[in-house]
């Protein structure tokens, strides 16, 4: 096979490739073993009608178009792969000649990755939030720790945001209960809004044996049309919280005293608010590169991944909309390209266990178990996708430890040691 590259633009080349017949001989014995599965020659079981026959029965032209189908994909990666050319998005494939028994030549025009520079990281200083913990926000914590000490105690009022009601609800639509739409004795929490939307306001002011009926958007129902719920209260609970004292430090922490176990919730909320010093470092430096890199992107490209997700939401003709999807998916692009520029000069690779971790924990995001999962992902050809996610990850990391990271009062903030140290060595002699 031969093959050029001719550049046609900052985002757009073209691949020429000139291919023998030697080369093409086992597509067309493929094509020829497929077009005999389909034709039915007394004397010849499907698929072992010799080669001859098949020609002579569908004719050469047709094996030749098949077997060039099926030859493409894998000339048109040896071209890509020789000349290192960046593609993105679906290439465009013409025939430009064809002399059978002798040679067929093809040319490929695709969008690729603009080349750019990518800044001395050494040089960039990103800022982040001071590490502030403020009394509020220890007693928030505290006083979530006192309400799973606390008791519920049934009393005769009307509901208020912060009561628990025992209720019973019953769905319909169109005056018609729905399926599996009732449900008896819930304990549910009021202004936890944990539950059907305006079930909340439904419910504060009722007492206890007193009911109402709210709409409200429900699972099942067409997209846009809403439903009927009744509540009906029957018990209100008041959550009386243990006292806040040194003995409430004893019952729900190891410490003696409620002055230590303020001052490690601090620490605890501390320590969250530096490992969130350093992702806010990395979105940082991610927004900035987004910001101040410039360089064209490939218009092709972009056209029809708008038009495909316009398409998906049938609103090809909302040009509003289209607007809003074009600049996603350019800020999208800018940021996949410099992450892969950044993976290639970093040369990072990702191994089977980093990927295995990856899908473990996108498994546990979607609520799934890791082999139904990983088995999603690859019916729908997703593999490839989460190994560069996890390889753009890498690099981020790679290059964000040698970024400056300073918080708006000056002071410098250490990533590596918000990393996870690993175990040091135990001294036999303790």
């Amino acid at each position: 096979m031969k093959s050029a590259v001719e550049k046609l633009s900052d985002t757009r080349s073209k691949l020429n490739i000139e291919v023998t017949f030697d080369e093409l001989a086992p597509y067309l014995a493929q094509a020829s073993k497929a077009m005999s599965e389909k034709i039915t020659v007394p004397g010849f079981r499907k698929g072992k009608v010799p080669a001859a026959l098949v020609e002579q029965r569908v004719g050469r032209a047709a094996i030749l178009d098949e077997a060039i189908n099926l030859s493409l994909g894998d000339f048109y990666t040896a071209a890509k792969k020789e000349h290192a050319v960046a593609a993105i998005g679906r290439p465009q494939v013409d025939i430009t000649e064809l002399v059978d028994k002798e040679k067929f030549s093809f040319t490929v025009e695709v969008d690729i990755r603009p080349d750019i520079t990518l800044p001395n990281f050494s040089e960039m200083t990103v800022t982040v939030d001071d590490v502030v913990v403020g009394d509020a926000e220890v007693d928030e914590q505290v006083d979530a720790l006192r309400a799973r000490f606390g008791t519920l105690t049934t009393v005769e009022k009307s509901v208020e945001t912060g009561d628990f009601v025992t209720i019973d609800l019953v769905a319909s639509a169109g005056g018609k209960p729905l399926d599996g739409g009732t449900a008896n004795d819930i304990s549910y929490e009021v202004g936890s809004n944990s539950m059907v939307d305006g079930l909340d306001d439904a419910l504060i002011g009722l007492a206890t044996g007193e009911g109402k009926r709210f709409s409200t958007a429900l699972v099942g129902l067409p997209e846009g049309e809403q439903g009927e719920v009744d509540v009906t209260v029957k018990a209100v609970k008041h959550r009386d919280l243990p006292p806040l004292d040194d003995a409430f430090a004893k019952l729900a922490s190891e410490f003696e005293t409620l002055a230590e176990l303020r001052d490690d919730v601090q620490k605890r909320i501390e320590r969250i608010k530096h490992l969130e010093q350093g992702a806010a470092a990395r979105d940082q430096l991610v927004e900035t590169l987004v910001e101040t890199i410039k360089f064209p992107l490939p218009q092709t490209f972009i056209e029809e991944e708008v038009n495909n997700h316009l398409s998906g939401e049938n609103r090809l003709e909302d040009e509003v909309h289209r607007a809003e999807v074009t600049e996603q998916t350019n800020k999208q692009l800018t940021y996949e390209i410099i992450l892969d520029t950044i993976v290639a000069a970093e040369s990072v690779s990702v191994n089977e266990n980093e990927l295995t971790e990856y899908l473990v924990r996108q498994a546990q995001r979607y609520r799934m178990t890791p082999d139904q999962f990983i088995q999603e992902v690859t019916m729908n050809g997703q593999v490839a996708t989460m190994v560069s996610e996890v390889a753009r990850a890498k690099a981020l990391a790679s290059v964000l430890g040698r970024v400056k990271v300073v918080t708006k009062s000056g002071k410098a903030v250490d990533l590596e040691a918000l990393r996870p140290q690993p175990a040091g060595p135990v001294d036999e002699a303790e």
